[in-house]
């Protein structure tokens, strides 16, 4: 409860800093953040960059023993479609590199990581989706 406030106010400020759709993508990556704790995951990252700037992982977290990179997309609606189509080869191999190196960084092998998806439909309320092992 007191973290969904503290959210609600940082929000608030981001919102005046960030271009709204900067702002929107914070905002969704902090409640995507939240429904995987919910749902027992545990974070160990966000917004990893590896050194040579290739690609940047929204979410990192363990699911039981199984390390999960998660993408996160939002969008104020789905006319266009779903926000996870956003995601592309190009899109998709970058982040297998980001991984790689984290993989590497925190000795754990490949076998044990899976990327997810966590989509946000809307604005006020958003509808959250959760796609595990998407690609």
């Amino acid at each position: 409860m007191i973290l969904s406030l503290f959210d609600k106010v940082r929000h608030r400020i981001e919102r005046k800093r960030y271009t709204p759709e900067r702002a929107n993508g914070v905002r969704g990556e902090d409640l995507a953040m939240r429904f995987l704790q919910a749902r027992k995951f545990v974070i160990v990252g966000r917004n990893f960059r590896p050194r040579n700037g290739r690609g940047e992982i929204d979410i990192i977290a363990w699911d039981g023993d199984t390390l999960v990179f998660v993408e996160v997309k939002s969008a104020v609606d789905d006319e266009c479609g779903t926000p996870d189509r956003a995601i592309d080869r190009y899109k998709r191999e970058r982040l297998e590199w980001a991984a790689r190196c984290y993989l590497s960084k925190a000795r754990v092998p490949w076998e044990r990581s899976r990327f997810d998806i966590v989509t946000l439909v809307g604005e006020i309320d958003p509808l959250i989706e959760h796609y595990p092992a998407a690609f």
